[in-house]
């Protein structure tokens, strides 16, 4: 593990990962590391990439509610990723003393309201807003948001037995909130979402869909950023591949960890 982190600390993820780190700190620096090269992408593209970016990175303002949900119920959480321009509304959020404040800071910003104050309420309300907004600004990432959305909507829904966030239903439609099993909600899905559940029959195996919505966003993010042209086709790509590389180097970590 020392030595796997060591060799880290000689790549472009030496940002932030550090000799003598364990592996819960090494990871999250290969995340911040990931944000300080979404951050710097940003501030090098016009008004519109950048936009696009910021968008893609509100993952990170996910992350940091949460940790800071985890640090209202009294838990450990881990530090705050800094947002710097890609920010959203997190320095608002951070400053709140409750989960009734989280929510009403999140409804008076561009991420909505969550639509109710327990965790479980904001974290799902948080990541629809997101893959809303993904699917609604960045066209060639669509149907990775609709991917995300119906692997969410699978796993709370049929693996885990909760009622399905109505919210789902902008992205996906009725039908699919409806399904009984993971067959039907596929066949009820768009097309743009239903692939992420080919050939998948038992909630048991929905982590098979987990890697293939990964393998496609890498795929497709690879294509994207050998375009040609001033679009936004090879930003897009070069998000997509360098959050696949670092979930790569993540599993990597724990890998070594266990040797």
């Amino acid at each position: 593990m020392s030595e796997a982190v060591a060799l880290l600390g000689d790549t472009p993820y030496g940002h932030d990962v550090r000799r003598g780190q364990s592996l819960a700190e090494a990871q999250w620096a290969v995340l911040a590391t990931l944000l300080w090269h979404l951050r710097v992408l940003a501030g090098w593209l016009p008004r519109e990439g950048g936009q696009m970016v910021r968008v893609l990175a509100r993952w990170f303002e996910l992350a940091n509610a949460d940790e800071l949900i985890c640090r209202l119920a009294g838990g450990e959480a881990e530090p705050e990723f800094v947002l710097g321009s890609l920010g959203t509304a997190w320095e608002r959020l951070r400053r709140c003393g409750s989960l009734a404040e989280v929510r009403a800071a999140l409804a008076a910003s561009p991420w909505g309201d969550p639509g109710g104050t327990s965790p479980r309420e904001i974290q799902l309300g948080m990541r629809l807003a997101w893959a809303e907004r993904v699917a609604g600004t960045v066209p060639q990432a669509r149907s990775w948001a609709l991917g995300a959305t119906a692997l969410l909507l699978a796993r709370t829904h049929l693996a885990e037995g909760e009622r399905p966030a109505e919210r789902c239903r902008v992205l996906v439609g009725q039908g699919a909130l409806d399904a009984s099993s993971i067959r039907e909600m596929a066949e009820r899905l768009p097309t743009a979402a239903r692939w992420v559940l080919h050939e998948i029959e038992d909630p048991r195996e929905l982590w098979r869909g987990e890697e293939r919505w990964w393998q496609r966003v890498e795929d497709e993010g690879r294509d994207l950023l050998a375009g040609a042209g001033f679009t936004a086709g090879p930003v897009l790509g070069a998000v997509a591949v360098l959050a696949a590389d670092a979930r790569r180097v993540r599993a990597a970590l724990e890998q070594a960890a266990w040797r």
